[in-house]
């Protein structure tokens, strides 16, 4: 398996798989959901001091990605807990959690061909409601890294949060994402990855996956993936009622400029493209190999203009 193919197994793959902040200038704390079926597990970071926060919920990327941005397979990065860090360091309350079916929520999903898109929407829908009835936060903001941007859009068009803010968000519907991403692969390759996507943009299971290609489309991942391929970006953050700001890095390999230029023409949105980020949220040399090795950096610290954007976006609407 080549290099370019591994990254899109990164981005795509769905795998199944409190304590005080010393002389820092935050505390930490448990924070959890519960579902049907049992619980969501986060964690709440508050600022020192008392008083009304604003509070923002952290939503990550695909695949085994947990509440601190890292994975058993791109690695660990920590971009996540971060950005929790920063925001607490200016005053902003965060909530970050591990998805169903992920880390410590693993037990909420038995079987991955039970999940679909639409469950991460709707716990998100719920952190909000939690967040909305505990009276030490006023306003609520949502964070939606990669899939979760989309993910996030979504929640933030249902719940009508006070703002939203899309890092390395996706422009396009994933089908096409796909599409363009594989069409970088030998003829080989997306001759036979093509007649799957299209069955599953149709909303029909393909039973017959060549082996080499259960990363991408195992049976058990299909359901999922034929129930995010409903949503269209553009139309998602179309229907956004509150403030938003799109993020993009230019060193990101695996989401493109051109993808947050196209969320920033679906509505009225700052965008931001920072030289040098990548998809991790980290600065990053364009070199694939160079790129891809910060995965594995968690003591790498998140760019700098990533963290004054979302903090002033979050201040000016405090």
């Amino acid at each position: 398996m080549n290099r370019s193919f591994i990254i899109i197994t990164i981005a795509l793959s769905i795998v199944l798989a409190g304590c005080s902040g010393g002389n820092k200038n935050y505390k930490e704390e448990k924070y959890n959901l519960e579902v049907d079926g049992g619980t969501i597990y986060g964690t709440l970071t508050l600022p020192n001091g008392s008083g009304q926060f604003p509070i923002t919920i952290i939503h990550q990327g695909s695949g085994p990605t947990d509440r601190d941005g890292n994975s058993h397979i791109s690695g660990d990065n920590n971009s996540l807990k971060m950005i929790a860090e920063a925001l607490a360091e200016s005053g902003i309350a965060s909530v970050r959690y591990d998805k169903r079916g992920i880390a410590a929520s693993m037990a909420l999903i038995e079987k991955e061909e039970d999940l679909v898109f639409e469950d991460y929407i709707e716990d998100l829908d719920l952190w909000v409601e939690k967040v909305r009835e505990d009276s030490r936060f006023n306003k609520v903001f949502i964070i939606g890294h990669s899939e979760g941007a989309l993910i996030g859009g979504q929640a933030a068009a249902d719940s009508k949060v006070d703002g939203f803010v899309s890092i390395a968000g996706v422009g396009f519907p994933i089908y096409n994402t796909l599409l363009r991403q594989l069409s970088t692969q030998p003829k080989e390759i997306t001759d036979r990855t093509t007649p799957i996507l299209e069955e599953l943009n149709k909303g029909n299971l393909v039973e017959d996956v060549p082996e080499d290609l259960y990363a991408l489309f195992r049976p058990s991942v299909q359901p999922y993936m034929i129930s995010w391929f409903k949503y269209d970006p553009v139309e998602v953050y179309k229907s956004i009622e509150a403030p938003i700001l799109i993020l993009q890095g230019d060193n990101d390999v695996q989401v493109t400029v051109e993808d947050a230029e196209t969320l920033h023409s679906a509505k009225e949105s700052k965008l931001v493209i920072i030289k040098g980020m990548n998809h991790i949220l980290k600065d990053a040399p364009r070199d694939m190999e160079g790129n891809l090795a910060t995965y594995k950096e968690p003591e790498l610290p998140l760019n700098k203009e990533l963290k004054s954007e979302i903090i002033d976006f979050i201040l000016k609407l405090k």
